[in-house]
């Protein structure tokens, strides 16, 4: 069973439903983006995810434990930045709020993880200045250092990169990245379709409070377009060679996914002239658009 499993997920307020029926898991190792526009349900989704709010129908799952009936003992694997940064004490300073927050988790060598997450997200520098002095992009940070402190299984953010600048935004993507890397299950909602569409498993599209879309993300398996002399024709060829997959026409070009050279390879053998082979790159923000629009 993967780490956070959501089934059939809903929330009404009187008669009103503002989430209906949504259904995702995010295994171990994932990053699943939720996008849509403002009003669309996601931080509905990430409150009932994390157990700040109570669903009308549904359950979700954390490392098989229901959040709803299980209290501390589904959430204790859980780190979470919902809505807004995390409260901290004003008079402290950001270290010591680590520090309590270490010692009500029960984190043993604390002193050591919190250098660790502070210098990870370029903290160091105000560690030991009172939180109450701190800019919103420090409190955001600091709020995502200690979502990260003890190590979380499931890790859930709301709009992480709110309130940061560009410098900001890109560590955030650089640590979401790496916490996947170690086989954390990441969830974040997010309005950075194009920065999160580099390292993101899937992309979750949610309108009027369901999800329209679920788009799955392979990095690993990189399409090409060709154009040739004879496009028909080369499509028909390329369909027929084992290593290459996903061939299709599209217009004039030739989409596929596998080895390009072995596609230029058999069509050379065929004397189909290629006139031009590039990288073809998934449009994450435009299918988003025109998803949203639709729904």
């Amino acid at each position: 069973m993967s780490p956070l499993l959501v089934r059939d997920l809903g929330k009404r307020y009187g008669r009103r439903w503002v989430l209906s029926r949504v259904a995702f898991e995010v295994a171990g190792g994932e990053v699943y983006a939720l996008a849509g526009p403002n009003g669309s349900g996601k931080t509905t989704v990430i409150r009932l995810v994390t157990g700040l709010a109570f669903p009308s129908q549904g359950q979700v799952l954390l490392l098989g434990e229901n959040v709803h009936e299980s209290g501390w003992r589904a959430r204790r694997h859980l780190g979470a930045v919902v809505e807004a940064p995390a409260a901290f004490y004003p008079y402290l300073t950001g270290r010591e709020n680590l520090e309590r927050l270490a010692w009500m988790s029960g984190l043993e060598n604390a002193a050591a993880r919190i250098r660790e997450v502070l210098a990870r997200l370029e903290l160091l520098a105000v560690a030991d200045q009172r939180t109450g002095g701190y800019s919103l992009g420090q409190r955001q940070r600091l709020g995502i250092a200690a979502a990260i402190l003890a190590d979380p299984q499931v890790l859930v953010l709301d709009e992480p990169t709110s309130g940061l600048d560009p410098e900001g935004i890109q560590k955030v993507h650089e640590l979401l990245a790496e916490e996947a890397a170690r086989g954390v299950a990441v969830l974040v909602s997010t309005h950075h379709l194009r920065e999160i569409s580099a390292y993101a498993s899937k992309v979750g599209i949610l309108g009027g409070g369901r999800l329209v879309d679920e788009v799955v993300l392979s990095p690993e398996r990189p399409r090409y377009r060709l154009i040739a002399g004879d496009p028909e024709r080369a499509a028909a060829l390329l369909k027929t060679v084992p290593e290459l997959r996903e061939v299709r026409l599209q217009g004039q070009a030739v989409l596929f996914e596998g080895p390009p050279e072995r596609a230029v390879f058999v069509l050379a053998e065929a004397h189909i002239p290629v006139l031009e082979l590039t990288r073809d790159y998934f449009d994450l923000h435009a299918y988003y658009r025109e998803r949203v629009n639709r729904a």
